[in-house]
């Protein structure tokens, strides 16, 4: 009778374990199954609290206007987040900047091609300017002078081709007011 009580304890205890311990991957959504989400309003963004927006692609602003971008973006390809070798002496150029303006912070701004749901366009964003401020941290850039923000697609252009695509997949560095 003994063993019997053992075995079972031990029976549950492992049926426990398996039953607690086995959590299926998350499903990932496929970026290119839709243009934007179902029930999702792609325009829906954070924007600062007074009222200003950012520019999109195709005016990066002029000097003085408040949403210049200070340095050249980096550019991603299609799905990734990673700071391609050829792109990185214009983070070498961001932490300059950084240098020359003591006083003054950057926001890393994340952007997508119109591909893939708004969710993950935002997400993809996020990773993306994530990744350029863990680049500049690794050249020694504080990281209390930097902060991320993510627009996924929502300035997107849904015309052309590959090419103009391309200018979606970036980092703008626009400097933070104060």
């Amino acid at each position: 009778m003994k063993n019997v009580s053992k075995f079972l304890g031990l029976t549950l205890a492992v049926s426990a374990l398996f039953l607690t311990a086995c959590k299926k991957k998350p499903i990932h959504p496929d970026p290119m199954a839709t243009a934007t989400g179902s029930g999702v309003d792609p325009t829906a963004v954070a924007l600062p609290p007074d009222g200003t927006s950012l520019t999109g692609r195709d005016n990066m602003g002029t000097p003085g206007d408040e949403n210049h971008s200070v340095v050249d973006p980096i550019y991603f390809a299609l799905d990734r987040s990673a700071v391609a070798p050829a792109e990185r002496p214009k983070l070498k150029a961001a932490v300059q900047w950084l240098k020359d303006n003591t006083g003054k912070n950057l926001v890393l701004i994340g952007h997508c091609d119109w591909r893939g749901t708004a969710e993950y366009n935002l997400g993809l964003g996020d990773r993306r300017a994530n990744s350029v401020k863990k680049y500049l941290e690794s050249l020694g850039v504080d990281a209390s002078r930097l902060e991320t923000l993510s627009k996924g697609s929502i300035d997107a252009k849904q015309t052309g081709g590959d090419a103009e695509w391309q200018k979606d997949r970036r980092v703008d560095f626009v400097e933070l007011k104060k």
